[in-house]
Parts: C-alpha cells; structure tokens; sequence
C-alpha cells in the first residue's frame, strides 16, 4: 500500500515544524489528505542526521514512514508497509554484518559506481533498492523507492555506523505493532460479465496497495470499410465512492424513464383518435430483452 497503504503522506506533525521545511510533503494519490492516525515514532541523531520513524495507519492499514532531516533542513522520506519493514530489519542485520567485514576505506579499491554491497525489495507495484555506497565522505547505506509504472523516486542515506542502531528502532516498533499491514482481509466478490448486441463488458473486483477497487472493461468489434478488429476500454473505480457511482447512474436512468413517458403517452393519444385504438406497443418496447449477465473467476487480462 505507496508500499503502503498510503500515499498521501506529507510530514505534517509538529515534531517536524521550525526546521526549514513545509508541511505539505508528497501526495502520490491525490491533493487530498486521507484521515490517517499516527501510533507511534522514534528519532534517532545519526552523525548530523536526523532520522524519524512514524508507525501511522489509515483506511488501507498500516504503514511505517521514514524521515531524513539533513544538517541543512533538506527533507527526504520513504514509506514500508509493515511486512516490507521487517524484511528490511533483517537485510539491516546482514549488511552491517558486510559492513563490519571491511577493513578500512581504501581510496584505490573501490568500485566506480561506489556500491559495495546491493539488494532489491519488491511489494506491490514499488521496488526498493538498497545500496551499500562508499564515496569521499565515508560509507552509507542508500535506500531508493521507486514505482514500476513510472513515478517519483525518493529514497534517504543512512550513514554505515548507523545501521545497527536503526534496526534495533524499527525492531521495537514492528514488535509493538507487528508485521501485518491490514487492510481488508475478506474474500472479494467474483467478477460479472454482462452482454449487450455485440460488447461485453466485464466488472472485476480487485486490491492493490491503493485499497478495492472495480474495474469496468468493454470490449466489442468496429468494422468501418468492413474490416473489423477488437477494441478494449476499462475504467476504474475506487471502493470509497461507488455508493456515489451507483446513486448517479440511478439517477441517469428515472431521468430517462421520465423521458420517455410522455412520447409514450402522446403516442398512444394520436392511435385512439384515429378510432384504431391504440395498437400494439412497438417492437423495442413489447418487452426488456433478458441480460446475457454470469459471474465468472479468473483475472480480467486472462478474457481481454
């Protein structure tokens, strides 16, 4: 969910005010702000760094946010779900393992990219790599998070002597409120597929680290000069407002049921006064066609 379950998330609390930065952080989502409540943070003085962990959570579930204050004021943050979290404790155990190995900084044996050690997590639709760096200001365990469909990249460098020391804060924090990123835990309902003349359009109830979400595609022929070829579309709508969704389509459809009432009746009026009566209702209203509509399993990407 950001890994997170989250992707608001500007450093907005007092702790963070008075030291030459704004409050109104990284909105990955929306401009809006999402109800979210903090449950706890650490700082931690490294060298002339300052480092906040904040365990927050809102409607998606849990989430640890970390903070890099500079000596300068600069501002730089990541956000780990709470099982990324933990992963990243034990890869903090063994890189200070790696670190502890090296023998002093050697100017001459150093690799031209400065990485001395390298790994990558994964959750979701974020990756996030870590990097154990040497340059002319000692060794640093760089940590990126990036998006895999493109996005901004933020990430904070946590000086090497620094790391046992912040394993051993994220480790208290994960063992007050576990590994467990909450969210919804249910089981989704199955996906529908509706056929009208020649489109079919499937409704497909997913999560990701956004929250749920349904999923509306159409698919059909277009034929123009008779040569026909597949067309798809698919919109997506968030599980927050499809209450509001449903309530306007509702609406949509009395408005148009009104409208048609009085051709209805005009209709019927002009058949009478011709002494004929007033017939039979035309061929498209006699009867609603049956909907061709099933449920079925399986992803989306697997039919369309």
């Amino acid at each position: 969910m950001s890994d997170i379950g989250s992707g608001d998330e500007g450093i907005s609390s007092q702790k963070y005010h008075g030291q030459g930065m704004d409050a109104g952080g990284n909105n990955f989502d929306s401009g809006q702000q999402p109800q979210e409540q903090e449950l706890a943070t650490k700082m931690l003085q490294i060298q002339s760094k300052r480092f906040y962990l904040d365990v927050k959570q809102n409607r998606r579930g849990r989430f640890i946010k970390v903070a890099e204050i500079g000596a300068d004021g600069r501002r730089s943050q990541i956000f780990l779900a709470m099982s990324t979290a933990a992963e990243f404790r034990d890869h903090l155990s063994s890189f200070s393992d790696f670190y502890s190995s090296l023998g002093p900084p050697n100017p001459d044996n150093v690799p031209d990219d400065g990485k001395l050690k390298s790994e990558m997590m994964l959750k979701d639709n974020r990756r996030y790599y870590l990097d154990l760096k040497e340059n002319s200001r000692g060794r640093f365990l760089r940590v990126s998070q990036t998006i895999t469909r493109g996005g901004p990249r933020s990430q904070v460098a946590l000086p090497a002597q620094g790391m046992i020391e912040f394993r051993d804060a994220l480790t208290d924090l994960l063992d007050d409120f576990g590994t467990d990123d909450g969210g919804f835990k249910g089981e989704l309902p199955e996906g529908r597929h509706l056929r009208v003349d020649n489109k079919n359009f499937y409704f497909d109830i997913g999560q990701n680290n956004r929250g749920i979400y349904m999923k509306v595609s159409e698919c059909g022929t277009w034929s123009p000069l008779q040569v026909k070829s597949n067309f798809r579309t698919a919109i997506t709508v968030p599980e927050k407002c499809w209450t509001r969704f449903r309530d306007i389509l509702a609406d949509y459809c009395d408005k148009m049921c009104r409208a048609h009432q009085p051709q209805d009746s005009h209709q019927g009026g002009a058949g009478s006064s011709g002494g004929s009566g007033a017939g039979p209702a035309p061929a498209d209203r006699a009867a609603p066609r049956p909907l061709d509509l099933d449920t079925f399993t399986g992803s989306a990407p697997n039919r369309i």
